[in-house]
């Protein structure tokens, strides 16, 4: 009995435990309009457009998918395009991911893992993104983040 109430708990939360979702992730989930997830991939370059009031514009892309993503806020300092980002929010009714949290990298080495393995299914991995220089020891990279104010 407590075997099958487990399974039904961990079939339940499966969704939840993943840190984020990939734009092509969140296009074969269906995630509907409203639901809060996490959404991360690389800035794609060429898409980043600021507007007034501290409203950014960009897109999301795994390299395989793009989701278009719009923020009101300040963004970390960090933040620039072809970079690693997670973003929390939801979708819109028009499939614009509405962000209210944007986390980018801090130390420039920095990549999900989830989303450096879509790199490299897709082709679009870079040979130089594996060489990483080393660190001191009790150095760490931690994640910077933006939030809506």
């Amino acid at each position: 009995m407590l075997a099958i109430a487990a399974a039904l708990v961990l079939n339940a939360l499966r969704d939840s435990i993943l840190f984020f979702s990939t734009p092509t992730m969140a296009a074969e989930k269906h995630i509907q309009p409203g639901q809060r997830f996490r959404l991360g991939g690389m800035v794609r370059e060429g898409s980043l457009v600021r507007g007034e009031q501290l409203k950014v514009k960009f897109d999301v892309t795994d390299g395989n998918s793009t989701l278009p993503v719009t923020y009101q806020g300040i963004l970390p300092d960090l933040f620039r395009e072809g970079q690693g980002i997670i973003s929390e929010g939801a979708l819109d009714g028009q499939g614009v991911f509405k962000a209210d949290t944007v986390l980018a990298k801090h130390d420039e080495n920095y990549m999900p893992k989830a989303v450096a393995e879509e790199l490299k299914k897709t082709g679009h991995w870079k040979d130089d993104y594996d060489k990483k220089p080393q660190k001191a020891p009790g150095v760490q990279g931690s994640v910077s983040e933006g939030t809506r104010k």
